[in-house]
């Protein structure tokens, strides 16, 4: 089989691979979501001692939604379909938190030009190495009116649908998008670009963590292997393992 035909079969196994993890992963969400807040009791003695791991669970998945959404940025979810690529990430984004996929693509194709600089949106030049005020104004600069708007209406839907049962939307919708976006920050943004003691590497300026597979999975989808993401953005998310032990490879040989 010549080079080029065993790339294009990679390439479709990737692109199939791709394909079924996001799938998985809106699945699983969309999933918690509904029979969280309109199918449980939450009433029944005893249940609510399971809320934490559901929101834990479904704070996870909200990461994953986003880390979907950013693998479609980079057009390596469906490369050969731009249209289908960019429709699967506005998707997650807006089930997310409502927000605009246009906005986040531009600012992160800007973070990747001008990582760790005053170019950088995603970089807060006064609060470089301070987690929480770096944390607010990343937020405020992203949750902005367009967001507020688009969570009010679904907020009154849900209020009209759910009626009494209303703070369920609260706990298994608002409260983990919540803390997945400090979970995506802390791991995707604020250590690997934090400026310490310790000088970057090269003009990415981004570092890696040293995490095994496993707790990368868990903590980022394995964003936290940033270096490497900055240095081959192409590479999807369930890749970047791999990637990362054949770089290290290469440097050590």
């Amino acid at each position: 089989m010549r080079t080029n035909e065993r790339s294009r079969q990679g390439d479709r196994r990737d692109v199939a691979t791709g394909l079924l993890l996001a799938g998985l992963i809106v699945a699983a969400w969309m999933t918690i979501h509904v029979t969280a807040i309109f199918l449980i009791d939450w009433t029944v003695p005893g249940r609510i001692f399971t809320a934490p791991f559901v929101i834990a669970v479904q704070c996870w998945l909200s990461v994953g939604l986003f880390i979907v959404a950013h693998d479609t940025m980079h057009g390596s979810m469906l490369p050969q379909y731009p249209a289908i690529n960019r429709a699967i990430g506005r998707f997650c984004v807006f089930i997310y938190a409502g927000f605009s996929y246009e906005r986040l693509h531009e600012n992160h194709h800007a973070h990747h030009r001008h990582a760790g600089t005053a170019d950088d949106p995603d970089f807060d030049t006064e609060h470089s190495a301070q987690f929480w005020p770096w944390y607010l104004k990343f937020f405020q600069y992203y949750f902005g009116w367009r967001e507020f708007a688009t969570l009010t209406v679904a907020v009154v839907l849900y209020l009209v649908i759910l009626q009494e049962r209303f703070p369920t939307m609260l706990i298994f919708w608002a409260l983990p998008a919540i803390l997945s976006s400090v979970q995506l920050f802390y791991f995707g943004t604020y250590r690997p670009h934090r400026v310490d003691d310790i000088p970057f590497a090269d003009k990415h300026r981004a570092r890696s963590n040293e995490f095994s597979p496993l707790l990368s999975l868990l903590t980022c989808f394995h964003f936290g292997y940033h270096h490497e993401h900055h240095d081959a953005p192409w590479v999807p998310w369930w890749k970047l393992p791999a990637h990362r032990a054949l770089v290290t490879q290469h440097e050590q040989d």
